[in-house]
């Protein structure tokens, strides 16, 4: 191997450049910023350690389920604490939106995004915008169905097999994202009556609804249960730990989440929150979240990808309608009827 010198002079330049740099990252981080994140912990962390160092902007921040993170953000309307709002997924980000929690942010990356990240920020009037989008599917326990010789799920009518009677996880609608989507993805493609119809039969095999989206596929991925309805993207991060977990797409169609950014209206560091907003929307800092397992496909069309994340163009989808139900009025409804209709259901 050939080894590179550099001359004295050159060394010196970069080193003064260093300190130039870190310079201008402390004059720009006089400030700090206070930041809600939706995404898993090690994601949050990074995004949060990257930015400060990059920046100079000290980061107090917190992580919140999607669910979680709107009613913060409603409970402290009158007096707001929190200056953005990082992913999680869009339904929530919407909600914020119509509800005024949010302000209005045109981002000039936007031109850089893909479509539906840029429709996302036109249907909220500006006030959110996409950062990652995922499909909505299964996940499965390969090594637990080959030993009970089941097939996999490929599409929404498997999940009523009575072989998986207590072996289907999913998360539940009140606190998670994934949940949600699912409902609002199945009243799409069904209609809502067969929906709800098809879930309260789907409920006999459900061995439990977990606080958050990714419970499931975890629980599958260590063999406690044996299917999952997850994002498809949560499950390379488990294989590559070593866990038997396989994916489909479902064969009928499905939804995606659009996980989303938001600046809380009112934020008392706004400086700082467009800086992190035009920040996250940059290639480098959306290449952060494969560094750390997790595989939605990035928002900026010039962001390389990883080979995990899922293929957009083999996956059939349904025309999610984001803006219908991201509304704080049929999330309350079609979760509220979730409750009585199907929750409700002995098991």
């Amino acid at each position: 191997m050939q080894t590179i010198r550099y001359p004295l002079a050159t060394m010196a330049l970069a080193a003064l450049a260093t300190l130039a740099c870190n310079a201008q990252a402390q004059a720009q981080g006089s400030g700090q910023l206070n930041a809600v994140c939706s995404v898993q912990d090690a994601w949050c962390s990074m995004i949060a350690s990257t930015f400060m160092r990059s920046s100079g902007i000290k980061v107090n921040m917190v992580k919140r389920g999607s669910g979680e993170a709107l009613a913060q953000l409603i409970a402290e309307r009158s007096n707001p604490k929190t200056d953005v709002w990082f992913g999680g997924t869009g339904d929530p980000h919407m909600q914020a939106a119509e509800l005024d929690l949010t302000q209005e942010y045109q981002s000039p990356s936007l031109p850089q995004l893909h479509g539906w990240a840029q429709d996302q920020a036109r249907q909220s009037s500006y006030r959110t915008v996409g950062v990652y989008s995922g499909p909505l599917g299964f996940g499965f326990n390969t090594e637990l169905l080959a030993k009970k010789k089941q097939a996999a799920p490929m599409c929404w009518k498997d999940l009523l097999n009575p072989t998986f009677k207590g072996e289907l996880q999913m998360a539940n609608p009140a606190s998670s994202g994934t949940a949600y989507t699912m409902i609002a993805t199945l009243v799409q493609l069904m209609g809502e009556d067969k929906a709800f119809e098809y879930l309260g039969a789907v409920h006999k095999n459900v061995s439990q609804y977990t606080r958050s989206g990714t419970g499931p596929i975890k629980a599958v991925a260590r063999g406690e249960a044996l299917v999952s309805v997850s994002f498809v993207h949560d499950a390379p991060g488990e294989q590559m730990q070593g866990f038997p977990i396989g994916t489909s797409a479902p064969c009928e169609g499905t939804g995606a989440e659009i996980g989303s950014m938001s600046i809380v209206k009112g934020a008392r560091n706004l400086e700082s929150a467009k800086k992190f907003y035009e920040w996250a929307l940059t290639p480098a800092a959306q290449q952060l979240g494969v560094a750390v397992k997790q595989f939605q496909l990035p928002s900026n069309k010039a962001t390389p990808l990883d080979s995990n994340i899922p293929d957009f163009k083999k996956i059939k989808f349904i025309k999610y309608d984001y803006a219908k139900y991201g509304k704080t009025s049929e999330r309350k409804r079609l979760i509220e009827r979730w409750e009585r209709d199907v929750n409700s259901l002995p098991r």
